[in-house]
């Protein structure tokens, strides 16, 4: 994973063919050179890319192996956060090999980040040069809360986007559940009052608006830019 400026390069160091094991090696690599980026490391960095990768961070901006070789370490006294590269998949294709892995990124206690990385790296002599990069930021579900039976029942029924969309709230036991057009339903989570979210959706809630009574009139389904408001019927 690679965060910019201070970008997370998997990457290996040139070292005598005998010595590298492939997915192996990289591997290992992968973990040192993430935490180098973690320490604003570019010298380091710019040593296992390419002239001309393809590299596009977290955040969608693309940089280039200059861009990265400029990186500086943060101000003294920054505590530097730990990175543990996981869940591990490469496959070589003689001299070209491709990568993915998520990185997790602590962020202080509790909290951590994930990003999904895939890689392409090809072999130059004895070393490997990232040729491509493309990092993700994984979504993460916000912690949860209880609600009461009485507060839940409090959403239950039909709301209405322009013809054709329309979400029916359910219980089911001590559950509220959620369906799309007469689709699956779906067990809901309270991040807070008035705010749900689907599980493994937790960035992409709904918040639900009241009138000036206390009773719910709606709820906006949030999307970004593409955010629905949804009206009770």
């Amino acid at each position: 994973m690679h965060l910019f400026p201070f970008a997370l390069l998997a990457g290996i160091l040139s070292v005598p063919a005998f010595a590298q094991d492939g997915c192996g090696f990289l591997h290992k690599q992968t973990q040192a050179f993430s935490d180098a980026g973690q320490r604003g490391d570019g010298a380091a960095m710019a040593k296992m890319l390419d002239p001309e990768v393809i590299f596009f961070n977290e955040t969608g901006e693309k940089a280039t192996r200059a861009d990265m070789a400029n990186a500086t370490p943060p101000a003294a006294g920054t505590r530097i956060r730990n990175i543990a590269t996981t869940d591990w998949d490469c496959k070589v294709y003689g001299e070209v090999a491709v990568a993915s892995f998520i990185d997790v990124l602590e962020q202080g206690t509790p909290g951590e980040m994930q990003f999904r990385s895939v890689e392409t790296w090809r072999k130059e002599g004895a070393a490997w040069k990232m040729i491509a990069s493309e990092t993700l930021t994984l979504q993460q579900d916000p912690d949860t809360v209880v609600l009461a039976s009485k507060a839940l029942d409090e959403y239950v029924g039909r709301y209405e986007a322009g013809a054709g969309m329309q979400f029916i709230f359910a219980r089911r036991g001590g559950d509220l559940v959620a369906s799309l057009n007469g689709g699956a339903e779906t067990a809901q989570q309270a991040q807070t009052r008035d705010i749900f979210f689907t599980p493994a959706h937790g960035t992409t809630p709904k918040v639900f608006q009241r009138g000036d009574d206390g009773k719910i009139t709606g709820f906006i389904y949030l999307r970004g830019k593409n955010s629905i408001v949804f009206k009770r019927i």
